[in-house]
């Protein structure tokens, strides 16, 4: 039978998953604080001034390239292919950033850690940014660009 997702890899995702979920638990008991990467990386770089200790941000953003490093490094790379082009690049961070601003959050603070916790907010947040990227890919496809 012909795989409908050929380089699908449920084992790892599985595996990636459950690391996730282990990070946020300690970090919401061990620290009582959300592991939301947004939240975090603004603490770290100075643009926010609550949350978590500023040090505990910048371990935490400093580990995740670092982390992401070690596993390639331990398992393989990951093929990726990014635009020829700097610009969507740039005009999607900025895009990111600015959404995760007026949502007070990201993915992994209100897909992970607030549903999780049955979060109203982060269930309306989450449900409203898998739409809006649902409908981006479905444009981009629809424009030819994917």
């Amino acid at each position: 039978m012909r795989s409908v997702f050929p380089q699908a890899m449920p084992l790892e995702g599985l595996i990636g998953g459950l690391m996730i979920g282990i990070a946020a638990a300690i970090m919401l008991l061990g620290l009582g604080r959300i592991a939301g990467v947004s939240g975090l990386t603004a603490r770290a770089t100075g643009i926010a001034d609550s949350g978590a200790p500023r040090s505990i941000a910048i371990a935490f953003v400093v580990g995740l390239p670092v982390g992401a490093f070690l596993m390639s490094s331990l398992v393989g790379g990951v093929e990726t292919r990014f635009p020829s082009s700097i610009i969507p690049l740039l005009i999607g961070g900025v895009l990111v950033g600015y959404g995760t601003r007026l949502g007070s959050g990201c993915t992994s603070g209100h897909g992970v850690c607030g549903m999780s916790r049955l979060s109203p907010r982060s269930l309306t947040a989450t449900a409203i940014f898998m739409m809006s990227g649902f409908a981006t890919v479905a444009l981009m496809r629809a424009g030819g660009f994917l």
